[in-house]
């Protein structure tokens, strides 16, 4: 059995989120990540863009044959793309994929959609875990789109694959989102 191996930058890289046991610690260049508003979604949808000048941290994990279907379908919002310009200590060369949403992809939403904390929760435990509170810092600083709001669903999470955070956690993020200024929190109705 083959494995294609894809990177994750968001939710992916924790590893409560999925059953990938072959999983690296991985670096991607040329690209960033950035909060995509798009018509019909209830939340802004985190995503990476083509830069040159940027480096994103993140995992890379094989995904066995028998299970692609099930990541092309938690990843139907976005496209799928071959990568060669991946960091990573794995003993061999593997075919590196990643999902992302290109402006032409999806319409977009005629104003921002809020980030949802019960989304960014996840990712943030996947930072630490990974890379310490260091990585949690660098994720912050290499994803655009935080003049966004935000939406407390902590209490009744959207997000499916949602893990309720510690406190640790919990003022990780309310930290860095009231460092970079980020858009007023709305609470759910």
């Amino acid at each position: 059995m083959t494995h294609m191996y894809v990177f994750g930058y968001g939710s992916l890289v924790n590893r409560q989120t999925h059953g990938y046991r072959d999983a690296w610690k991985a670096r991607i260049a040329g690209w960033r990540r950035a909060w995509r508003h798009l018509e019909g979604r209830a939340a802004a949808l985190l995503t990476v863009i083509e830069d040159r000048q940027s480096r994103i941290d993140g995992l890379i994990a094989a995904v066995p044959e028998a299970e692609r279907a099930a990541l092309d379908l938690r990843e139907q919002n976005y496209l799928k793309a071959r990568v060669d310009n991946v960091e990573h200590n794995l003993p061999r060369n593997p075919e590196v994929h990643i999902y992302h949403a290109p402006d032409w992809m999806h319409r977009p939403a005629r104003s921002m959609t809020p980030i949802a904390l019960s989304y960014l929760d996840v990712v943030v435990q996947g930072y630490l875990a990974e890379f310490g509170e260091a990585g949690v810092t660098r994720f912050f600083e290499t994803t655009d789109g935080w003049d966004a709001p935000v939406l407390n669903d902590r209490d009744a999470p959207i997000y499916r694959r949602h893990r309720q955070p510690g406190a640790m956690e919990r003022g990780l993020v309310d930290d860095h989102l009231s460092a970079l200024g980020a858009g007023q929190e709305m609470h759910r109705p």
